[in-house]
């Protein structure tokens, strides 16, 4: 929590910020994490004592318990953090919290119930939602309690899910971060699966290769188990005093797959049946890739793209049949057929997608369209191989902003073209990509999205995903059960079946599975594959007697979990009546097992504390949509830099930095204003920037920088639009700047015509249509390509005024204007103000509060300056200091009412009556 929110929530005047923040800086060195304890550091008064984790897999449904175990060892009570990561894909079904002997448990509730609390809690400056993200995979819970003096607490977190087959395997995933080993550290995995374990391994990236050892893993036909837990010695870093147990514990496993029919498990009432045949051959493909070369996509991106499109292109089988599609506002294919992956034209589509190149907007529907035509086009010309399956996959990193770009339209005009003959993959690159329009668009045409995250294993991701796709092994796979003998079942037609998966069907049983029939349907690559036969389940008392903890009524658990997953799916690519009748379902089953869904929330109730504050707080699950904004969000505070920022601007952030360094100047603020007029002021210590801008009538003149050591002065004048319209706001821009520096002797006026050098008692006039240098003994300049003037005044300041041209083409009119960058500042004095003045020495300020506007789709947020909390909206402003003819766009907080709150004082107090008055 910050000083400043804090201060908000205590009610304490805007004085006691200071305080507040050291304050902060003392209390986050006491409490730490539930997974880190307090040896070596005698501020950390609360001690982690024991970390547990509990794991029993069976038949591939997983329940994890994690208990962690803290005691405060000093005096008086401590504030304690517990933190645990969990998969994204599980469901939190039970939490407790044991305090000074109490239990505390928290309780799952209708997320519309459970708002007032939240919404109470938000109010007073509290963390109201306690599941964040985490990484890819991960979500963080967090919960922070009092531990009073000489006192335990216990916290148990349980979660289950089904684990997924991809790629020939299961993986069970657990993140483990201790700052400090604990006396007390063990992970324990049982495996039971009665079809029988074909291969079990267990890996980690939280451990020395020297405790490799200490894994131990003891696998028979049908169970395997795994169990770590080193001693306190052996979590020990080499060579340092924090603990080496930080990072994931994985385990990866098979099962046999010996029966055409599949496997069948049933208990209490409910059955699952696990499809995957082994020693099927692969059907042929006609895959048409459609790639986005958006300008968006410039740079790193593009280049993944290409490398990815090589590797995947390497991967083709003779048989099958490819065609690329680029679009940005065009549509460009390669071919205009589809082409059989051949070396010859594998090679020949390798040396094209080498060359692609980024420019344009971005036009997805027209894109599909034409791959949805392309493969309708040679399906009916009998181009294709009849059993086959057509499938187009899609990749983009943004919004549709071209052509038809009402994404509700682009989904109707695409599930109507394709109606349900192929299957559509969408990969959304990066964190601005429209990932919930690209989900729903996938879902209704038989396919799913994933989300490319931008790093440096890009081509891996998209490498990853193609391989998961690339080998379907069978085609509308219907699995069929006998309507008298089962009840309720999870979807059981599936499009495809692709290598190394696995279909999941769940249902409640009427009677015994004594006289239960199951047929499977489904097109081969050469004839339809039909099975037909008795299904049977192993008896559990017999396979793992004297194991009752097991099985009881996990596969109900397993069939509701699958339920709840199909369902949310159903309502977000349904029609509105389905969509209420698919949610309605999943409430109340998600209620029933007590799941944390979207659609569900666990409130979580804390010990009171003395002032009796309202202690509820809640865990919600994230859907992908909202971990996209949570990362938007996260990665606005974290780097206060937008990702249009290019890799070019980085670089000369450091070379300039570097060159101050070197001439032991410090970095400005880099402030400057330009257009109508906007203020933008970049602070390069924290990467980020705020702006503003200021309204005042034709002719005024303000203040921008005055240092009255020096006698440095920078006054601006306004000048309005040549025309005026009665039903309009009159735009002003700068027109005229006055500088004068008394110590020097120099003064220069910048009109929109002409430049005035006054100097040594000499008078020189200069015209923007001049290319010269000018170099006196205390003033030299540079005016260049009838845009931009550079001053530098000597062992002062050193700035840049640029000239614009704004044409509005369909009124026949323009406007000549300036703008003002300071590229030096660090000779003034600390005394220095003005408008832009006031921020060269750096300004302290927070964000925080970030949310998206649903109705803007700007990130909005509060910014915390000068005592005061200020709502800001994320802003786009050009900045031509060093392209002084496109410029170039930064990302900023706007503040609104002429940066009011940000600014010392008003507006009106930067006015002065002449160009080169002081304030």
């Amino acid at each position: 929590m910050s000083a400043e929110v804090l201060r908000r929530f205590l009610g304490m005047p805007a004085v006691w910020t200071p305080l507040l923040a050291w304050v902060c800086i003392w209390f986050s060195a006491q409490a730490h994490g539930a997974l880190s304890s307090s040896r070596g550091d005698a501020l950390k008064q609360v001690e982690v004592y024991s970390v547990r984790m509990d794991c029993i897999i069976t038949s591939r449904f997983a329940h994890t318990v994690t208990t962690s175990k803290a005691r405060n060892i000093g005096n008086t009570s401590q504030e304690f953090q517990f933190d645990m990561e969990l998969p994204k894909t599980a469901f939190i079904t039970n939490f407790t919290m044991v305090i000074d002997g109490v239990s505390y448990a928290g309780e799952v509730k209708e997320k519309e119930k459970a708002k007032k609390q939240f919404d109470k809690a938000v109010s007073l400056g509290q963390t109201a939602g306690l599941v964040k993200v985490s990484g890819r995979k991960m979500e963080k819970f967090s919960v922070s309690v009092n531990v009073a003096a000489n006192s335990s607490a216990t916290f148990i977190l349980i979660y289950e899910e089904l684990l997924q087959r991809k790629l020939g395997k299961y993986e069970f995933f657990a993140r483990i971060k201790m700052d400090q080993p604990v006396e007390d550290f063990e992970i324990l995995a049982h495996i039971h699966e009665p079809q029988g374990i074909s291969f079990v391994e267990a890996t980690a990236t939280l451990f020395t290769n020297d405790l490799h050892p200490l894994v131990v893993k003891t696998v028979s036909h049908t169970s395997a188990h795994i169990h770590f837990s080193p001693t306190v010695e052996q979590q020990m870093c080499p060579g340092c005093e924090s603990s080496s147990i930080n990072g994931d514990f994985i385990i990866t496993y098979d099962v046999n797959r010996d029966e055409k029919l599949g496997e069948f498990q049933a208990a209490n009432g409910y059955f699952v049946h696990f499809f995957s045949p082994p020693d099927l051959a692969r059907v042929p493909k006609n895959v048409v890739f459609v790639n986005d070369i958006s300008g968006s996509m410039g740079g790193t991106k593009i280049a993944q793209t290409r490398d990815a499109m090589v590797a995947i292109l390497n991967d083709l089988h003779e048989e099958d049949h490819f065609a690329i599609i680029l679009f940005d506002s065009r549509i460009i294919t390669w071919r205009k057929t589809l082409t059989k992956a051949t070396k010859e034209n594998v090679v020949k589509a390798i040396d094209y997608v080498k060359k692609i190149e980024e420019k344009g907007s971005t036009n997805i529907n027209a894109a599909v369209l034409k791959a949805v035509n392309m493969l309708k086009k040679e399906r009916l010309q009998g181009n294709l191989p009849e059993r086959s399956a057509d499938m187009i996959i899609l990749l983009t990193d943004g919004m549709p902003n071209h052509g038809v770009s009402v994404t509700s339209v682009i989904q109707h005009n695409v599930q109507t073209a394709i109606g349900g003959n192929m299957s559509l993959f969408s990969l959304g690159f990066g964190n601005n990509v429209a990932y919930s329009f690209l989900n729903v668009l996938s879902k209704q045409n038989n396919g799913l999205a994933r989300r490319i995250y931008e790093a440096s294993d890009a081509v891996l991701q998209l490498q990853g995903f193609y391989e998961e796709v690339s080998s379907p092994l069978l085609l509308e796979v219907d699995l069929r059960y006998p309507d008298n003998e089962v009840d309720q079942l999870t979807q059981n037609h599936h499009s495809q079946l692709f290598n190394g998966s696995e279909i999941v069907v769940a249902g409640q049983l009427k009677n015994d599975m004594n006289n239960f029939i199951v047929e499977v349907l489904a097109q081969g690559p050469e004839e339809d594959f039909q099975v037909k036969g008795r299904a049977t389940a192993p008896d559990w008392n017999i396979m793992y007697p004297h194991q009752n903890y097991i099985y009881g009524d996990f596969i109900e658990r397993l069939w509701a979990y699958l339920t709840i997953q199909q369902l949310l799916e159903k309502s977000e690519s349904s029609t509105q009546h389905e969509k209420a009748s698919a949610t309605a379902k999943a409430l109340e089953m998600s209620l029933r097992y007590s799941f944390v869904t979207p659609l569900t929330s666990m409130v979580v109730t804390k010990p009171e504390t003395e002032d009796g504050a309202d202690n509820s707080f809640i865990a919600d699950k994230l859907t992908e949509d909202q971990r996209q904004k949570a990362e938007q969000q996260r990665g606005s505070v974290a780097s206060f830099q937008s990702t249009h920022h290019t890799k070019q601007r980085q670089q000369q952030q450091q070379q300039q930095q570097q060159a101050q360094s070197s001439s032991g100047s410090r970095p400005h603020g880099g402030s400057n204003v330009d257009g109508d007029p906007h203020f933008l002021i970049e602070f390069p210590d924290k990467n980020d920037a705020v702006c503003f801008n200021v309204n005042d009538k034709p002719g005024t003149i303000f203040n921008l920088v005055t240092d009255p050591e020096s006698g440095f002065v920078v006054n601006g004048q306004t000048i309005g639009k040549k025309k005026k319209f009665s039903d309009s706001i009159i735009n002003t821009y700068f027109g005229r700047f006055g500088i004068v520096h008394q110590n020097l002797g120099v003064k220069v006026e910048v009109s929109t015509q002409d430049i005035l050098i006054f100097n040594e008692g000499k008078i020189r006039k200069l015209l923007w249509s001049d290319s010269s240098s000018l170099k006196d003994t205390n003033v030299s300049l540079r005016l260049s390509n009838n845009y931009s003037l550079t001053v530098t005044l000597r062992h002062s300041v050193k700035f840049m005024i640029v000239r614009h041209t704004k044409v509005w083409k369909r009124r026949h009119e323009q406007q000549a204007y300036l703008g003002f960058y300071t590229l030096d500042s660090h000779h003034l004095s600390a005394a220095t103000h003005g408008l832009l003045g006031q921020f060269y020495k750096g300004l302290e300020f927070e964000i925080d509060d970030l949310n998206q506007s649903k109705v803007q789709e700007k990130l909005n947020a509060t910014l915390y300056v000068k005592g005061q909390a200020l709502s800001v909206t994320r802003h786009w402003q050009k900045d031509f200091s060093r392209d002084v003819e496109k410029g170039e766009s930064i990302s900023c907080w706007f503040v609104d009412n002429e940066g009011s709150g940000l600014v010392d004082g008003t507006i009106s107090d930067y006015i002065v009556k002449q160009l080169f008055g002081f304030v």
